[in-house]
């Protein structure tokens, strides 16, 4: 991108985010809903301010990306593996892939009820319900990468001798990151809801548990200011950890046409 569009693009961005935070002071101060409906700017920030000086904030931060990353790694390395399969092998697409695509349509928080029956209100259920969440469409995203390797990058890797091993490590994977990187994505967004879905119901330090104390002290303003926690964390993992992995599959093997 040219560095004129870059600087046009995030002084459009820059200037949306300060049309949002005067909306929300002038309807916030203009008392058009009660606060515990709709609440102040400075409410909200008030509450972060008291959570973050008690602790609480940052406990409930440390707990619930220490549960979303131990369930976010065992799903990456299992639904790549499976997407492998399912993308390499027509038997296997036929089988598992049949049932993995019918669990896809299932939301996540259905996941919540056998999770509870089977390890009862534990962390090992939330870990379920995580791993659950994001596993199924990285598996997909990954499978589709595979399928849509273009056939020239094989026919020409074989008439240089490529087969096997080598062919999957320097054709077949480098061609699929992108549709990796992006099942990679969805499923770091689906394992965030199946953790608020879980911490919701199970009281343990995190920011799920944090949300139903808000609710249940009809305290908004400690419920969007979670809430804004989630979205600031959200957005600073899209940024920083997947921006650098998409800019250094394009950097390395060239793929993807970069972001807009």
């Amino acid at each position: 991108m040219k560095p004129g569009a870059e600087f046009s693009r995030r002084t459009l961005q820059l200037a949306f985010g300060l049309f949002l935070i005067a909306a929300w002071i002038v309807l916030g101060e203009a008392g058009v809903w009660p606060a515990y409906i709709f609440p102040t700017l400075g409410g909200v920030l008030r509450a972060i301010a008291r959570t973050s000086g008690t602790g609480a904030l940052w406990i409930s931060i440390l707990g619930s990306m220490k549960r979303l990353l131990l369930g976010y790694a065992v799903a990456l390395a299992s639904g790549v593996v499976l997407g492998v399969l399912l993308g390499s092998f027509k038997w296997a697409r036929d089988t598992i892939g049949q049932v993995v695509l019918g669990l896809q349509a299932l939301p996540s928080i259905c996941w919540l009820p056998p999770a509870i029956l089977w390890f009862g209100l534990s962390e090992q259920a939330i870990l379920f319900v995580v791993i659950m969440g994001a596993f199924l469409s990285i598996s997909l995203a990954t499978q589709d990468g595979i399928r849509n390797t273009p056939r020239i990058y094989l026919q020409a890797a074989r008439n240089l001798g490529a087969s096997g091993l080598s062919l999957y490590t320097r054709v077949v994977l480098p061609a699929s990151l992108p549709s990796i990187v992006t099942g990679m994505k969805l499923g770091w967004t689906f394992a965030w809801r199946s953790l608020m879905a879980g911490e919701l119901l199970y009281s343990v330090p995190g920011l799920g548990s944090m949300l139903a104390l808000g609710r249940e002290l009809n305290d908004m303003n400690q419920v969007v200011a979670v809430m804004l926690v989630i979205v600031a964390i959200g957005l600073m993992t899209d940024k920083l950890a997947f921006g650098a992995v998409e800019k250094a599959v394009r950097s390395r093997w060239g793929t993807g046409g970069g972001r807009r």
